[in-house]
């Protein structure tokens, strides 16, 4: 038997997982201060309601994880959290809309591998329902910033409408019939350039002159594209919309956000604004965190008449915690203190005991090592503080507390448990 990780997957350190659950503590302590609500959906799925075409689309289905359960039933692994969310709202239809929800749970893609980009990963998704309009969009991306800054990763934000995107390929006089094969290729335009474009849609039969006309519309800005004659139903409802949410990004003064006319965000689920997040050091090429809006896909799904119009942004755990390991030094210690007990285990134990009272992270050696084993142990584990505590320092009511990393020794009274503290989160 090959003990390895299937390609795309990791198994992860105590270390590396403390981190990663650092980022979504704080990705989660945000979206609650947003009014986000934390849910749970299933992981197995029905294959039908993941390849639904209210779904990914034809482009995820190369990617579902399919499986069959013992009643011959095919299942699927979910892909994102959006079609489990999309199932959830139409399973709870007693639900006070609108509602804003985050989860963060495992998703499966049976795709490319690259760094940052797994076949098995967390995703931290925050989505509303309910609410038409580009006012909880603008929210969502401050939101974003506010989420990345407290990581400590600067970022730019790319976004776009997709019925902008979609009323620029028409009014280059292409046939509407292939406009979500026009998004597929031009969505790809800043990774395979122009040429790669027009080659990708060589096989359509598309005028070199429409083509000319479209990456010219890509060139403009919003200004620009605000002087266009045009009868065009969908350009000008997309470019509303577009003009809205930049008069909200002026005024939130989120300049981080570039308008970028030919995002599109592949999956054909989005129905007007998108948006993707980028690492401004280019320390992970792919995006860090992306969404838009997808008003049809819950209404489709539930088809009771209502509309239930959402917005979403998901949140990349891999990728980001690829750049957080970047950015953290490796000389940081999972505890902040380690106790050796000379004959004093029960008293070792009770101060330990007291300390994480204090939220301070305490080891008590319990190996029975000899006093310099132990102490090669805190060197090697990186533990800046330990206390050796022995009946001396229990009859006098003293101990020391050892400095690893400057080596000196700090005396203070072992019922100071406040001045202990102050000296290990000092060194934090």
């Amino acid at each position: 038997m090959s003990f390895q990780n299937i390609k795309g997957t990791f198994d992860y350190l105590p270390k590396e997982q403390i981190k990663r659950n650092e980022i979504t503590n704080k990705l989660s302590k945000i979206f609650e201060s947003y009014g986000y609500l934390p849910i749970e959906t299933a992981t197995l799925c029905s294959y039908d309601l993941l390849a639904s075409k209210y779904a990914g689309g034809a482009e995820i289905l190369k990617e579902i994880y399919t499986l069959e359960d013992q009643g011959k039933r095919k299942l699927g692994l979910r892909y994102d959290l959006t079609v489990p969310f999309a199932k959830f709202i139409s399973l709870n239809k007693n639900i006070t809309f609108p509602l804003k929800r985050y989860e963060i749970g495992k998703v499966f893609r049976d795709g490319p591998v690259k760094t940052g980009r797994n076949r098995e990963f967390y995703q931290c998704d925050v989505d509303v329902c309910g609410l038409k309009g580009q006012l909880i969009e603008a929210e969502i991306l401050t939101m974003a910033y506010k989420c990345f800054k407290e990581l400590g990763i600067d970022i730019y934000i790319e976004w776009n409408n997709r019925k902008l995107l979609s009323g620029l390929i028409i009014e280059a006089n292409i046939d509407k019939s292939l406009i979500s094969k026009v998004i597929l290729a031009v969505d790809k335009l800043a990774k395979i350039g122009e040429n790669g474009v027009r080659e990708e849609l060589k096989d359509y039969a598309i005028e070199n002159s429409s083509l000319d006309k479209l990456f010219a519309f890509f060139k403009l800005k919003i200004d620009d594209l605000i002087n266009i004659k045009t009868d065009n139903e969908i350009l000008l409802e997309g470019l509303k919309e577009v003009i809205e949410l930049q008069n909200y990004l002026d005024k939130l003064h989120l300049d981080i956000c570039r308008f970028t006319p030919y995002l599109a965000r592949g999956l054909e689920i989005y129905t007007g604004t998108v948006f993707e997040v980028f690492d401004k050091e280019k320390r992970i090429t792919s995006s860090l965190a992306a969404g838009g809006r997808y008003d049809k896909i819950i209404t489709n799904f539930i088809d009771d008449g209502c509309e239930y119009p959402a917005v979403g942004m998901s949140f990349g755990l891999a990728p980001i915690y690829e750049i957080v390991k970047l950015m953290e030094e490796d000389n940081k210690s999972l505890y902040d203190l380690m106790i050796i007990p000379l004959d004093t285990e029960i008293e070792s134990l009770k101060l330990a005991n007291d300390l994480r009272d204090k939220d301070i992270k305490v080891i008590v050696e319990m190996s029975n090592r000899k006093l310099k084993k132990a102490l090669d142990y805190a060197n090697k584990t990186k533990i800046p503080f330990v206390i050796i505590l022995g009946e001396d320092e229990l009859k006098n009511k003293e101990i020391e507390i050892k400095d690893m990393f400057n080596s000196k020794n700090i005396t203070i009274s072992l019922d100071n448990i406040d001045k202990i503290k102050e000296i290990i989160t000092n060194r934090r």
